[in-house]
């Protein structure tokens, strides 16, 4: 057994996970990829252990090693020992028996864990089903139903029959987390585990982590961008960074005293409610553009020039001719119902919600998973059938419309969607998947043109211009965010809908892309409708924030008002709900969450 540090969880047993000097190495046609190198880690029961660092750094390659499920390209050495056996050697048949009942994973991409043509319940069943093979249907549907309500999924009996497409990104992300959980394991690697969840969500399953770690020792190995995340629940962090283990500390001492400067920059970037680092980095890109297109002394502004350049709604904040831009989306008594089919009611989605969004504005949009937050982006976008009330897309009335006549506003449109990893055909490279707009809206553009423009999207989302060979599954999880964002992006849209941008991705390529997103947009100037669960990002990137619910819209205005001085008590369970990267203050905002928990009765 190697020598390591000794975690926080149980004390006096051997460790339940032993890696001793681990290296992975995938050989690929643009040659090898030393993904992790020589690493050495211990995790005790009891014990959470965080793993943290940027995308491509080697996290998600250590978790799917612990379970032996590399590829075949992928070369390995050293050793992975759990509960005594090494995973890397052991046979087929012990590694299935260990799956499940000694360790169990929740992936990072729900979409793409669950089999689409199976209801969830069947799902969640099958894995319980081959490890206790005398259980009865009825015995193996009532510990399913069990484990989908431990997680919080609503109606559970009902939903057991459901299928994936009928949750939303958050409720599938829960879904995931049952499956892991059923079958009771003694370590659980959570990848992600919350990346798909609004913040009272995830206060939840956090709680649930803990409480499972408390009452049955179970140890879980946390790999997670999210650092408010990891000072809530971690004992310990391991920080990596391009395949090395640099740093591991107890939690406290990594947030309070970080021995590596990669370890202090992560923290840095960690966007905080009410931070004013975007409105900065956005008034020194209008600055920079106004100066650059500013008349000298005398000289008259081009009209052309003067319409170019007009200033952006941030660069306006406070000032009364903000609200005189034309809106390009207005939504007036908006309903959205989903049909529910022989034996099923339907699903009121979204109910009378009213609001717009003005030409060059970030309106952003927040609200636990299932409130209707990707429903109202997917109607803007025509995706979507709206039912009734009003809503107006860049001039054009969406409820009742016609594909025929829709056709060319959607080419004015961007989308950015929720799970990039089901989004893009695994079929197709990257730089393919991005020139798609292209053939589909801009047919004249040569091969060359597109290539061209294809590898200056790249570029502008920080990926080298190889990628574009590369598939989909070549990527990580935040390398593929960033190259949806690109494919978002490329017909110059005047209307973005971003929806979770930035769930994928790790805290310092999350502050690029923001930055990217700002230049961009005071760049363009385009309209923005921006959906996320993170209020800290929404905060930072929108002029004005609208809080919806169950599909009502409870609360709008600036940040200012919406977050700093909240009028719904939903609002403020939100913003409570908040993990913050700071230990000690996020033990008492745990507890203030509680406390609004049961003061509504959530």
């Amino acid at each position: 057994m190697s020598a390591h540090q000794t975690g926080s969880g149980t004390t006096g047993s051997g460790p339940i996970l032993d890696v001793d000097h681990l290296d992975v190495t995938f050989s690929t046609d643009a040659g090898d990829v030393h993904a992790v190198k020589d690493l050495s880690l211990e995790v005790r029961p009891g014990e959470v252990l965080a793993i943290v660092g940027e995308s491509g750094s080697g996290k998600t390659v250590t978790a799917r090693s612990i379970l032996g499920l590399l590829p075949e390209t992928a070369q390995r050495s050293g050793a992975v020992v759990l509960s005594g056996s090494n995973v890397l050697s052991v046979a087929p048949e012990q590694l299935r028996q260990m799956r499940g009942s000694d360790v169990a994973m929740v992936f990072q991409e729900p979409s793409t864990a669950l089999n689409p043509v199976f209801t969830v319940g069947w799902q969640i069943a099958e894995g319980l089903r081959a490890h206790h093979r005398r259980a009865s249907r009825s015995e193996l549907r009532t510990k399913a139903i069990a484990a989908m309500e431990q997680v919080g999924i609503p109606d559970a009996a009902h939903r057991f029959d459901y299928y994936p497409h009928q949750f939303s990104g958050g409720q599938k992300q829960r879904i995931v987390i049952a499956m892991a959980l059923a079958l009771g394991a003694k370590l659980i690697v959570a990848d992600e585990p919350t990346t798909a969840l609004d913040v009272t969500v995830q206060a939840e399953i956090l709680d649930l982590l803990r409480d499972l770690r408390d009452t049955t020792g179970t140890a879980i190995v946390l790999i997670t961008h999210n650092m408010g995340v990891v000072a809530d629940l971690a004992d310990r962090v391991a920080v990596m960074y391009r395949g090395d283990l640099i740093e591991v500390s107890p939690v406290d001492t990594l947030f309070s005293d970080p021995k590596e400067q990669y370890t202090r920059d992560l923290l840095a970037a960690v966007p905080k409610l009410g931070s004013t680092v975007a409105g900065s980095r956005k008034a020194a890109v209008v600055d920079e553009r106004n100066r650059a297109t500013a008349p000298a002394a005398g000289e008259e502004r081009d009209p052309a020039t003067a319409s170019a350049s007009t200033p952006t709604s941030v660069e306006r904040d406070g000032d009364a001719t903000a609200s005189a831009r034309e809106p390009v989306v207005v939504a007036k008594d908006l309903d959205i119902v989903y049909p529910g089919g022989i034996g099923r009611p339907d699903f009121h989605a979204v109910s009378a919600v009213s609001f717009d969004i003005r030409a060059g504005e970030v309106y952003g949009l927040v609200g636990e998973s299932g409130s209707g937050k990707t429903t109202i982006g997917r109607a803007i976008a025509g995706l979507t059938r709206a039912s009734g009330g009003s809503l107006s897309v860049l001039g054009h009335e969406m409820v009742g419309f016609k594909e025929g006549g829709f056709r060319p506003i959607r080419r004015r449109i961007g989308f950015v969607f929720q799970d990039p990893a089901a989004s893009f055909n695994p079929h197709l490279t990257i730089g393919e998947c991005i020139a798609e707009p292209f053939a589909i809206h801009r047919r004249e553009m040569t091969a060359r043109d597109r290539q061209s423009r294809v590898l200056e999207l790249l570029d502008s989302v920080q990926l080298p211009a190889e990628y574009a060979g590369r598939y989909p599954h070549e990527l990580s999880g935040g390398q593929r965010q960033r190259a949806s964002l690109a494919r978002g992006l490329a017909l110059d849209p005047e209307l973005l809908i971003a929806d979770e941008p930035t769930s994928a991705l790790d805290v310092s390529v999350q502050a690029k892309v923001l930055e990217l997103f700002v230049e961009l947009q005071n760049r363009f100037d385009f309209a923005a409708l921006f959906i996320s669960h993170d209020l800290a990002v929404v905060d930072m990137l929108s002029d004005r924030i609208g809080v919806l619910y169950h599909g009502r819209l409870l609360e709008e205005g600036t940040g200012e008002q919406v977050l700093g001085a909240p009028s719904n008590d939903y609002t403020k369970r939100l913003i409570a709900s908040l993990p913050v990267p700071d230990p000690a203050e996020q033990k008492e905002r745990r507890e203030l969450a509680r406390q609004l928990r049961v003061a509504s009765g959530a």
